[in-house]
């Protein structure tokens, strides 16, 4: 391989750069060659509208795909769960490294737990997933809450709580992470009170399907149970037909008696965004080895979610 510099397509937030920033000082170390960032402005980062409203699939994708594809960049990085599940055949899937922290957490006024908000709390999400998980647990606890739907970056976000405009905001513990901006959680909630969205946590790193000594390289930073997890949650996704902004949380994790890790669990959840109906179900197999074996584990569970009318939730479905 060259010592040309590689050419990295990331998206212009502070977040996506950060994110990008990382890699490219991996893949630096493990190829030898300097990585420059190209700054790419996607659908989703121009568009107002809400996600559910444009679609979601893909809003945040499309033009470093298409970037990767005119060989104006040489690889790309994504946030995992803002790519669809189709795969293009020109590009591969060459890296998913180690998953960040995949929680979701809350940002609230006067330091407050989610619990502890006062009754009529107002607390933005632009996630109708957040918004459904949100809203049954406060039905289910005897909680008054209201849920506003926002978009904007991180500090959009929190500057709606720090004005006075809201009582608390929902982002992935991840982002926060990764910004170096954790300090301001004021409540991780727990994967049990809130399942992340499919691939939350995790960053997937995508070239051309025909660049192979590439792929290997960046294959150096794959993370074989994350690509398995991450897998498993979004064959799930797929085969409930739905779009990467429709409600749905998927978990897979891993079951061990003491050192020994026994089974791969996978949770998913679909909900309307009021929270008045809910389907949530587990399921546990074998750790996959191989990715046939993980894309199965999400379609069974799809399968008895679909059975206990999981398709009448959705807002959205990606036919």
């Amino acid at each position: 391989m060259s010592s040309k510099a590689l050419r990295l397509g990331t998206r212009r937030s502070k977040l996506a750069r950060a994110q990008s920033g990382q890699v490219a000082d991996a893949v630096s170390q493990v190829t030898g060659r300097p990585v420059e960032l190209v700054e790419i402005t996607t659908y989703g980062d121009v568009s107002r509208e809400q996600l559910a409203q444009i679609g979601g699939t893909g809003v945040f994708v499309t033009a470093l795909r298409e970037a990767l594809l005119k060989g104006e960049v040489d690889f790309a990085v994504h946030s995992l769960k803002d790519l669809p599940t189709g795969q293009p055949d020109e590009l591969a899937l060459a890296a998913i490294p180690q998953r960040e922290d995949p929680r979701d957490v809350i940002v609230a006024r006067d330091a407050l737990k989610f619990t502890d908000l006062p009754r009529g709390a107002r607390i933005g999400t632009g996630s109708p997933r957040r918004m459904a998980q949100l809203n049954a647990y406060a039905r289910s606890h005897g909680l008054d809450i209201e849920t506003l739907p926002i978009r904007g970056n991180v500090d959009t976000r929190i500057g709606f709580v720090r004005d006075g405009e809201l009582d608390a905001v929902v982002l992935a513990a991840a982002g926060l992470n990764r910004i170096g901006r954790s300090d301001e959680v004021t409540d991780f909630l727990s994967v049990d009170t809130i399942l992340p969205a499919p691939g939350q946590g995790a960053l997937a790193i995508e070239c051309a399907a025909d660049n192979a000594d590439l792929i290997a390289a960046l294959g150096e930073l794959d993370d074989p149970f994350t690509r398995a997890a991450v897998t498993a949650e979004r064959s799930l996704l797929a085969a409930l037909e739905a779009g990467c902004s429709a409600p749905v949380g998927a978990l897979a994790d891993l079951l061990a008696d003491g050192q020994i890790v026994k089974e791969m669990r996978l949770r998913g959840v679909v909900g309307t965004t009021d929270g008045s109906r809910m389907v949530q179900l587990s399921t546990t197999g074998p750790v996959p080895e191989t990715y046939d074996q993980a894309m199965a584990l999400g379609r069974e569970l799809a399968a008895e979610m679909l059975a206990q009318g999981a398709a009448g939730l959705m807002g959205e479905r990606a036919l």
